[in-house]
């Protein structure tokens, strides 16, 4: 049902397992598709960022399956790698990133023709594309409103990942444009400073911030798990 990152020995390549459909990921993962319905019942909420405040806090692994529970529940949905710092998603799904959502920004390409298929129902993917040299000024760019409006014709929530928040600007050039934000932390991780600055920055973009959710926390004997999503 969803994704879950799993490390090999040393000096192996990454892989990325499905959790099955009744496994208590794949439920802590629907209860925070619920809570976001709870949190934006208005249907102009189309477009999501997922951020946190620094590196490895678990924002993509949390993206693409809170984009896997909306495809299940029969929405058609749009993933994004919006992290033109250091794209992730194409490993995930082992598709190739030579075209992606830098490339429409830069008028190269259209976008039906440019997202890949997942095997998933209902999700497709728009890897990033080559890695531009000027990220912020290429999402600074008129381009993006036009891109997104373009993808909302197209998908029925829009799910973006991107880079950390507090090192980057280019999460609060998105946070601005999307329509809202999730802001993912890590349990051990993240101290509250950080998410407090975080959620700040956030703020001061002008971004509408739907809820933080915190990661990696210990249920049980199981790791990874999402631990709670808190409304803000």
């Amino acid at each position: 049902m969803g994704i879950q990152k799993k490390t090999k020995h040393a000096g192996e390549r990454k892989r990325f397992d499905i959790p099955k459909t009744n496994s208590l990921a794949a439920e802590q993962y629907r209860s925070i598709r619920t809570n976001l319905n709870f949190t934006m019942p208005d249907s102009n909420v189309r477009t999501i960022l997922f951020t946190s405040a620094t590196n490895g806090e678990g924002k993509t692994t949390t993206a693409l399956n809170i984009a896997i529970v909306y495809a299940e529940s029969g929405k058609k949905v749009l993933l994004v790698d919006g992290n033109m710092r250091r794209p992730a998603l194409h490993h995930f799904f082992d598709i190739s990133s030579r075209n992606g959502f830098s490339s429409l920004l830069m008028k190269k390409g259209e976008l039906l023709d440019t997202v890949k298929r997942t095997g998933i129902v209902g999700l497709e993917v728009l890897p990033c594309g080559h890695v531009p040299s000027n990220p912020a000024e290429l999402l600074g760019a008129a381009a993006l409103e036009q891109l997104m409006a373009e993808m909302k014709k197209y998908y029925d929530i829009v799910i973006f990942d991107s880079a950390p928040v507090l090192t980057i600007a280019d999460s609060k050039i998105l946070a601005n444009k999307c329509d809202g934000t999730v802001l993912v932390a890590s349990s051990g991780k993240s101290d509250k400073q950080q998410i407090v600055k975080a959620k700040e920055a956030l703020l001061a973009a002008k971004a509408t911030i739907l809820g933080v959710i915190l990661n990696n926390h210990e249920v049980g004997k199981s790791r990874n798990y999402y631990e709670g999503y808190h409304s803000d």
